[in-house]
């Protein structure tokens, strides 16, 4: 019986794409970029604003979305590849204890080894994908993926090299389709469907780019205190994978028209899975969740990829719709501020679950039906080594650079884009050197225990060595942030 009070046993459809920004929908305002069937789960259930990556790169939010973990908790706060765990519950073998089929199809979450399932009893993940395209087309050479002549982290663009339905974002639904016909009907199942879009390299089919070329992509922002990189700062990279880029016109164009392209690809896609003909009924009988696990800067403030505070990377979206039995209203947006740590305990909570110890997380159930949270957390704790570690409220945000000690303060409020850094005007302006001196007593307060020794004196301290894994992780939870 979930806290709506209605006996319940839904399917769980947990849909996560990658790299994609908050502001990349077409519900959340988007100028040009069309994505009908993600604005129907939120037309149908309800948008978070405030959702945010706490660590924003792939393996740690993939860990956080398993484990209702913070960061902070589970150590991972940065990327780390190839790290084996165990001993905590996560979520799929919560639901799997509770009678749930749990599988996994798509872009995997980072499991370690590979193949070892985290509670998820079976799963079919890129490496297959990789499988069957190579056997799909052994003609064309050895790995079909980099066909095109883009790699992993590159801005440069090019078409989809091959037939559409060989493409992986066709593949992950064509799986998901053959799942939900042959699942086993006497079990709810959980499905956690993952897609790579949108992350490089940046080839959606040719008819996805050629729209988005057409129709004209808004212009990134560049707030006043960003610098475009020059030889010197962007030397020391591969020019065409550098996180700093100030790029020509033809290929800024390009490369946020074939990121656009590829969402507007998922989201075709999942009209195959989601309809109301042949499709799931979701509304009947089946919980959906769209998310993804960190953003992409696609240019803004002269940013490529992700790992830093700023929106365009941390900010991601959040959906959902259930069904009515849950009471969640139709259209509903909620500004709350949440993170994926709150996705384990928000579900447990709809089906009136036991919460684990280990969760960080809270519920953000209540928020989702518009009454008032059993928990809300002050501010969000954000950090990505060996970059920034960072806090919001939602309505300001506070960033500090552990290399040199730099801050920085947006006034999210009145300056959504980060424009304006308010701490250039600190030095003159009374009002801005309070805030900036509350924000960083509260950074203080919560990196004093860090092993990496951040704090010393009650002051923050520059320089010190910022690698991947905490060096210790503290049994002591607040689970507060």
């Amino acid at each position: 019986m979930g806290s709506s009070g209605k006996a319940t046993r839904p399917n769980i459809l947990l849909i996560h794409t990658e790299h994609h920004r908050g502001d990349a929908l077409g519900c959340a305002g988007h100028p040009v970029l069309l994505t009908p069937n993600m604005d129907t789960i939120a037309q149908q259930g309800a948008r978070l604003t405030r959702f945010y990556s706490a660590c924003p790169t792939c393996i740690a939010t993939r860990r956080t979305m398993l484990t209702g973990q913070d960061p902070q908790t589970h150590g991972l706060v940065g990327y780390q590849d190839g790290l084996e765990w165990d001993g905590v519950p996560t979520l799929p073998g919560i639901l799997r204890e509770h009678g749930y089929q749990t599988v996994h199809i798509g872009r995997d979450m980072h499991q370690y080894p590979p193949r070892k399932g985290y509670g998820f009893e079976w799963m079919e993940t890129m490496e297959d994908y990789r499988q069957w395209l190579r056997d799909q087309s052994p003609r064309h050479g050895i790995d079909e993926w980099f066909g095109g002549g883009v790699m992993h982290n590159d801005w440069t663009v090019h078409p989809w090299h091959l037939d559409e339905d060989l493409h992986a974002t066709n593949w992950t639904i064509e799986r998901a389709l053959r799942f939900v016909a042959k699942r086993d009907p006497s079990r709810p199942f959980f499905l956690s469907l993952g897609f790579i879009a949108a992350h490089p390299p940046f080839q959606p089919p040719a008819f996805y780019l050629e729209r988005y070329l057409r129709t004209g992509v808004p212009e990134p922002l560049i707030g006043d205190w960003a610098t475009a990189p020059t030889a010197e700062t962007a030397g020391s990279e591969d020019y065409v994978s550098s996180h700093l880029i100030d790029l020509p016109t033809e290929a800024m164009l390009s490369m946020r028209a074939a990121y656009y392209g590829l969402l507007n690809h998922v989201d075709d896609q999942l009209r195959r899975l989601i309809n109301p003909i042949n499709g799931l009924r979701h509304r009947a009988d089946t919980i959906i969740i769209l998310t993804s696990d960190h953003g992409e800067m696609l240019g803004d403030h002269y940013r490529f990829r992700k790992s830093v505070a700023y929106e365009g990377a941390a900010c991601v979206p959040f959906l959902i719709s259930a069904p009515p039995a849950f009471g969640i209203p139709r259209g509903h947006v909620s500004d709350v501020l949440a993170t994926h740590a709150d996705l384990m305990p928000t579900l447990l909570d709809m089906l009136d679950l036991s919460m684990p110890a280990s969760v960080d997380g809270v519920s953000l159930y209540p928020q989702l039906r518009g009454m008032a949270p059993a928990t809300r957390r002050p501010w969000l704790h954000i950090e990505h080594s060996p970059h920034h570690q960072c806090l919001t409220d939602g309505r300001e945000k506070y960033i500090w650079w552990p290399a040199d000690g730099r801050e920085q303060l947006f006034d999210l409020a009145h300056d959504p884009r980060e424009l304006h850094d308010l701490s250039r005007g600190a030095a003159v302006d009374a009002h801005i050197a309070g805030r900036l001196a509350l924000w960083r007593e509260r950074l203080i307060d919560r990196l004093r225990d860090r092993p990496e020794g951040f704090v010393r004196a009650d002051r923050l301290v520059p320089g010190r060595p910022y690698g991947p894994v905490i060096p210790t992780v503290s049994s002591q939870k607040d689970r507060g942030l």
